[in-house]
């Protein structure tokens, strides 16, 4: 992924300039020699002047915006009074985090005049917060020093959420079909979607899908059927002309995808099946999109398409999943799906390609499908979904990926996990008081935090189950 780009507000005070003319250029040159560095693994860090009045600190500010930065990272050099900050803070509509640190880590016999006067932002800071929440100006604030490495992993997520909330304004999801009938849960008014997230759909008929798939270059469909034997374990049933079709079915999506400039996409399999002309559905195209990291969503539902985008932008690799049955005996619930799942998660070499034994529409061909696991180990289940009065809730949970499967005779995608702690019928409970939709997405680790943070940046509401 692109680092996330980071426009560093460096404040100083007017009055310094005549008592102490070099301290400026003295800050200037800790945050290019010291911070910048600090910050350059996780970020882009744009800077270049410190300021000290209003009319600078806006002309900044319009600059990271002009830049496309992803977040504003204020730090007071020196004491910086509030007022010269606040008017273009509360105008940008940038993610703000307000670092308070300084150069010098101890306090020791040795200090004087010179060390205050380098490192005494931390009261500038107490000031702005002041006057930013009188203001209702939206701000995150963390203290530390740049030497700390829990700090910098700190500011590194705050960082990574930033761009993923600026991804997430700029997307573009795609809907092949409509969504499944009478599934209420991922309902949407997507005027709303495009007023608050700020991502756009766009609909695709199935006659584009079916016409692009005809007129597929014969040459890349040869060269695909060529990776799909290279990369997985074709079942003998498997012929030539099934994964040729699976491949012009994957021409055909990824075209679709760059062609209407798409983050996410989802379909309906029941649309597919009311043209006679579909030669298969694209369940490997879905899979290998998804490894690419294209968010997907299942049977129209574009909330779960943007969420497992977001989540790959936060912490990836992320795909779609849903809960299908519960193990009561080993405390666990099967994720399974009609087709689709993030190959990219799965062990290395455990993946089968097969023919499904039954296609779940009216096709010309035969159905293929990827059967994989996921990789076993910690990972975080998380949904996005609406609440009462057009509320966004972000609903996670840690789990652990158990080491099942795949199984023999099961044709999709299936992945057992059970909750990092407690009894799996008091984590199901808990989803569903929380409202969860039965589309979800998974990750590998621990991204909660990443996800509270995205929803105080959106203004979401934000549980754990």
């Amino acid at each position: 992924m692109q680092k996330p780009k980071v426009g560093l507000l460096g404040l100083t005070l007017e009055f310094y300039e005549q008592l102490a003319p070099q301290l400026r250029s003295d800050r200037e040159n800790f945050v290019r020699q010291r911070l910048i560095p600090a910050l350059a693994d996780s970020a882009e860090v744009h800077f270049d002047h410190a300021v000290f009045t209003r009319e600078d600190v806006e002309r900044v500010v319009t600059g990271f915006e002009t830049d496309g930065v992803d977040i504003i990272l204020v730090v007071l050099l020196t004491y910086s009074p509030s007022l010269i900050a606040v008017n273009a803070l509360k105008r940008t509509n940038l993610p703000i985090v307000i670092w308070n640190t300084q150069e010098l880590y101890a306090i020791d016999e040795s200090f004087g005049e010179a060390e205050i006067m380098a490192n005494h932002g931390v009261h500038g800071t107490h000031d702005l917060c002041n006057v930013l929440v009188r203001t209702q100006v939206p701000f995150r604030y963390l203290t530390g020093h740049m030497d700390d490495p829990k700090t910098l992993a700190e500011l590194t997520d705050h960082f990574t959420v930033a761009h993923a909330i600026a991804c997430l304004r700029r997307a573009r999801i795609g809907l092949l079909g409509y969504p499944f009938p009478g599934m209420g849960d991922f309902g949407l008014d997507t005027t709303y979607l495009a007023a608050t997230l700020g991502c756009t759909w766009q609909p695709i008929s199935i006659s584009e899908y079916i016409q692009h798939a005809a007129g597929a270059d014969a040459a890349e469909v040869k060269k695909l059927i060529t990776d799909y034997r290279k990369a997985y374990k074709v079942a003998s049933d498997v012929t030539e002309e099934d994964l040729a079709a699976a491949a012009r079915a994957e021409i055909t999506l990824r075209r679709l995808v760059k062609d209407h400039r798409l983050d996410a996409f989802s379909y309906q399999f029941l649309s597919f099946g009311q043209d006679e002309r579909t030669e298969t559905l694209p369940f490997v195209a879905a899979c290998r999109l998804m490894a690419d990291g294209i968010g997907f969503g299942g049977e129209g539902d574009l909330i779960s398409a943007i969420h497992s985008a977001l989540l790959g932008w936060l912490q990836p690799p992320a795909g779609f999943c849903e809960m299908f049955t519960i193990d009561f005996a080993g405390n666990a619930v099967l994720l399974c799906h009609m087709g689709e799942a993030n190959v990219a998660m799965a062990p290395a070499g455990r993946v089968r390609l097969v023919r499904q034994a039954q296609p779940i529409v009216p096709i010309r061909g035969n159905q293929l499908s990827l059967v994989c696991t996921i990789q076993p180990g910690p990972a975080t289940l998380t949904a996005l979904t609406l609440t009462y009065e057009q509320r966004w809730r972000i609903i996670a949970s840690e789990v652990t990926v158990e080491d099942f499967g795949p199984l023999d005779q099961l044709a999709a995608p299936h992945t057992k996990i059970k909750p990092a702690f407690g009894d799996v019928k008091d984590f199901l409970t808990a989803y569903g008081n929380a409202g969860g939709p039965h589309h979800m997405a998974i990750c590998f680790g621990d991204a909660r935090d990443k996800l509270a943070m995205t929803a105080q940046y959106l203004g979401a509401e934000y549980l754990e189950f």
